[in-house]
């Protein structure tokens, strides 16, 4: 049961439209569906997907992996790290899809694998200039065939762009061609991985030539662009929308301070509604005095200290009364605070915001793109 009225709303009918949106007609789809679904909820985020035509998902954690297995997911999961040492078992028992890109960690997967017994597809993970994780390129051919030698089969080879939001930098292509001379090295070698992929939702969206044989797409199945220059390109829904509504309004005489610190002075005579979300439910403390909200379809700035429970929001001279409806992030009554909006205002990227939503925020799920 909800009794406090702040709620994180996931429309399900936005990813099914973002994923029909995104697909390339002659590549696979992995929904790449890590931290909760980048905060929207992985489990039924990946059910979306993959009723949209999504074929794989894709996670950071083997924990994750084994959730959504748990969840009654059949579908291939590819786990876009290596297999954390001890968890090679455990996680193959599960039919996750291993990345592997270090002599440590193919040993480990190896000796696993010999023990499950039958053929265990891996992806090999090239690092093209991103500099995270990732086989060094010039060790491809070398480190597949003791990939092959160690009993298990080459389903994918791929690597991750570092700057595909950026249509001006051609470090794009210049990593999409690292990876694909890697490729003919191995084609020549008579070596053929299932699938060659590298497209992330930037590369998706802007770069048609790294769609190869499959896309691996997180933020614009979300409906958030990668970056600005990318926003527009696609027909986007954000699917999250998060909503609170007023819990106390008072009025304030002029030069009282507000929450702590008080640094936040009237200068009027003013109402503040007090709205039962805080800095523990993901509302960061950095958005005082610098955030907005939506109250009747007004935006009206939050007053001071984001405090751990609870924000105010200075309403002036505007109608407003206990439960009417605050908006966070979406729309009301024809305006709309966006993700993007909220990581200007604390210096971050639309991606944090959503998965700064913290777990305390219940979910509801809605199906309203569906009809749109």
């Amino acid at each position: 049961m909800r009794h406090r009225p702040t709620v994180a709303v996931v429309d399900l009918g936005a990813i099914r439209h973002n994923v029909r949106v995104l697909k390339p007609e002659r590549a696979e789809f992995l929904a790449v569906v890590k931290a909760n679904g980048y905060g929207h909820g992985a489990e039924q985020v990946s059910r979306a997907a993959l009723d949209a035509g999504a074929t794989w998902l894709g996670v950071a954690l083997v924990e994750e992996g084994i959730r959504l297995r748990d969840a009654g997911l059949h579908a291939p999961v590819l786990v876009l790290t290596q297999f954390p040492p001890g968890s090679e078992k455990e996680a193959l028992a599960a039919g996750l899809t291993p990345t592997v890109y270090t002599d440590d960690g193919l040993a480990r997967l190896a000796e696993a694998a010999g023990a499950m017994g039958g053929p265990i597809g891996v992806h090999v993970k090239l690092d093209t200039g991103m500099h995270r994780v990732g086989l060094p390129p010039e060790r491809a051919l070398g480190f597949v065939r003791a990939v092959t030698e160690a009993g298990l089969e080459l389903e994918g080879l791929w690597t991750h762009f570092a700057i595909s939001e950026d249509l001006d930098d051609p470090f794009t292509e210049i990593q999409l061609r690292r990876l694909l001379d890697e490729a003919d090295r191995l084609k020549a070698a008579g070596i053929r991985p299932r699938y060659l992929h590298a497209a992330n939702s930037g590369g998706t969206i802007a770069h048609p030539a790294t769609h190869l044989d499959l896309v691996r797409v997180g933020l614009g199945m979300y409906g958030l662009a990668p970056g600005p220059a990318l926003a527009g390109m696609a027909d986007l829904r954000p699917a999250m929308s998060w909503r609170s509504a007023v819990a106390m309004v008072k009025r304030v005489a002029a030069g009282e301070g507000i929450s702590y610190g008080l640094r936040y002075r009237l200068d009027r005579e003013s109402t503040i509604a007090t709205v039962p979300v805080g800095y523990a439910d993901g509302f960061s403390r950095v958005l005082g005095d610098a955030a907005a909200v939506l109250i009747r379809g007004r935006r009206l700035p939050v007053a001071g200290t984001v405090t751990m429970d609870q924000l105010m929001v200075d309403c002036g001279d505007d109608p407003v009364e206990a439960g009417d409806e605050v908006v966070l992030i979406g729309r009301q009554a024809g305006q709309e605070i966006t993700a993007e909006e909220l990581a200007a205002w604390m210096g971050t990227v639309n991606y944090e915001i959503v998965c700064m939503v913290s777990e305390r925020v219940p979910r509801e799920y809605a199906d309203e793109a569906a009809s749109v």
